[in-house]
């Protein structure tokens, strides 16, 4: 248990830091650095400003760890389900972005210069792609379609300024959704099978990283004749 506990004393602070600076996670803290700057505020001072709030979200994120009980087995569904609590729990109580949150603010921040409907499109589809998310039901494809039926018949590309035509592609948007069988009203079911789904890889990592850290502890002379533990044994709750 000496090797266990060592291995995770170790990265308690890098494990609650990964969660407050995921990408994304300060997207608000941006915005202010670069638009909310009061008049007369220094540079420094930002940084300053920055600074205490990642360290405020740091401190909030670990006394919510300290606090729950997280069982890595990413097999388990019960432990994918109560790592995702956990981490929802995190993210309410520091204010930070769910992954659905990150990824609207990413296409905000990305499309909001856009001018046309097609560079739009290939825009939404690089994030998806950069986000390792899939698009199981080709959705891209059909609404890619709907776009080249309108331009043709426009004989020109159609801008987002373009209200009357992008009424129509979005009416065409709306009968691929139903199609499909994608409902507005279901939209925080996905959001929550897509958290699930970041739990368990990320239940996956910590696993890994752990039986990667044990093996190497092993190796070292004092803990040669050490049994490695079970992961899933382990309470992170007792070495922060």
């Amino acid at each position: 248990m000496a090797m266990a506990s060592r291995v995770l004393s170790k990265s308690k602070q890098l494990y609650a830091g990964q969660i407050v600076l995921q990408r994304g996670n300060l997207g608000p803290i941006r915005s202010y650095a670069k638009e909310a700057a009061p008049a007369g505020l220094k540079g420094d001072e930002m940084l300053k400003n920055i600074f205490f709030e990642v360290k405020k979200k740091f401190e909030t994120a670990m006394s919510v760890l300290r606090k729950e009980k997280i069982t890595i087995d990413p097999e388990d569904p019960a432990a994918v389900s109560q790592y995702a609590n956990v981490m929802k729990t995190v993210r309410e109580k520091a204010d930070l972005f769910s992954e659905a949150q990150r990824i609207q603010y990413t296409i905000q921040t990305r499309t909001q210069n856009i001018p046309d409907a097609r560079t739009y499109l290939l825009t939404l589809k690089e994030i998806r792609i950069k986000r390792g998310l899939t698009d199981e039901l080709g959705a891209e494809t059909l609404m890619m379609d709907a776009l080249e039926k309108i331009e043709k018949e426009l004989k020109k590309p159609l801008m987002r300024s373009d209200k009357k035509n992008m009424g129509l592609l979005l009416a065409e948007f709306d009968k691929i959704n139903k199609k499909l069988g994608i409902r507005k009203e279901d939209l925080p079911k996905y959001e929550e099978q897509l958290e699930l789904k970041i739990a368990k890889a990320q239940l996956e990592e910590l696993k890994k990283d752990a039986l990667e850290a044990m093996e190497s502890q092993k190796k070292r002379e004092e803990f040669k004749d050490e049994q490695m533990v079970d992961v899933k044994s382990l309470d992170i709750r007792n070495f922060i």
